[in-house]
């Protein structure tokens, strides 16, 4: 299977502090890759360098074949991004957004016409085209968001915690999308906090502290660390030292938090 991320032993310091440290994966052509770890493990800043957008400082990677130092503006133009906080004009109507996005891609007019009605139907956006982006619910910006993402047709889209802040149906929803483009071609490159949307990845990587902590399927990583949830495995990385002390201070101090002993 082709690959549409390669990178080996990424690096990126900031003066004297390692952000990411050697950090190499594969992410194979029209997977669902998760890319899991806590805030300031060095998720956005392996993102950025993936992107193009951040040079590296030491390390290699290729993105859909192009050369992450040398041909970065390949990379912007062939990827669509779509960040966590909602990006798109909140006066504009849903149309004029996608209108707008289409011009900045370099769409003509019979290509834009065609894959605006794509996206108002791929994200059920149909009779919400005149409405204004800040009438719409966090559900309905993030799949207008994503939409404006795809006007492009990129091969790889990255996806940082997307549906973070949104109701249990519209991310249930968000993720159907997710798969159906998958399904159809295109690499998604997602981060997420919620280990239920990391299980419906192809494969997940961990990263702590800059560096890649576990990188697999996620049912063999279960398998391979002896543990029922993807959840349990993530905390086992990077949380596990911290819940064993709040659980010894409550424990410890069970009594006095109760209001004193029972009689």
């Amino acid at each position: 299977m082709a690959i549409a991320v390669e990178v080996k032993e990424l690096t990126k310091k900031f003066g004297n502090h390692m952000a990411v440290n050697n950090v190499s994966f594969n992410v194979r052509a029209g997977e669902i890759f998760g890319f899991l770890g806590p805030n300031g493990s060095g998720k956005s800043t392996t993102i950025r360098m993936i992107c193009g957008i951040l040079s590296p400082t030491s390390g290699t990677g290729t993105v859909l074949g192009y050369d992450i130092y040398r041909e970065t503006e390949k990379i912007k133009q062939n990827i669509g991004y779509m960040s966590q906080k909602f990006s798109l004009y909140e006066e504009l109507t849903v149309r004029e957004n996608l209108e707008f996005y289409a011009g900045i891609y370099g769409l003509d007019s019979t290509k834009t016409n065609k894959r605006m009605a794509e996206i108002i139907e791929l994200a059920n956006l149909q009779g919400r085209e005149n409405f204004q982006a800040r009438m719409l619910s966090g559900g309905w910006k993030q799949r207008l968001a994503l939409g404006c993402a795809l006007l492009h047709e990129p091969p790889l889209l990255f996806l940082d915690e997307p549906t973070a802040g949104v109701d249990p149906v519209s991310r249930r929803i968000f993720w159907e999308i997710i798969r159906y483009l998958s399904q159809n071609g295109i690499t998604v490159f997602v981060t997420t906090h919620y280990m239920d949307e990391a299980e419906l990845c192809d494969t997940v990587g961990f990263i702590n502290n800059g560096a890649l902590a576990a990188f697999g399927a996620p049912a063999l990583l279960k398998q391979q660390y002896g543990y029922d949830s993807l959840e349990d495995v993530f905390i086992s990385f990077v949380g596990k030292h911290e819940l064993d002390r709040v659980r010894q201070m409550f424990a410890a101090q069970a009594p006095s938090i109760s209001g004193g002993e029972k009689e």
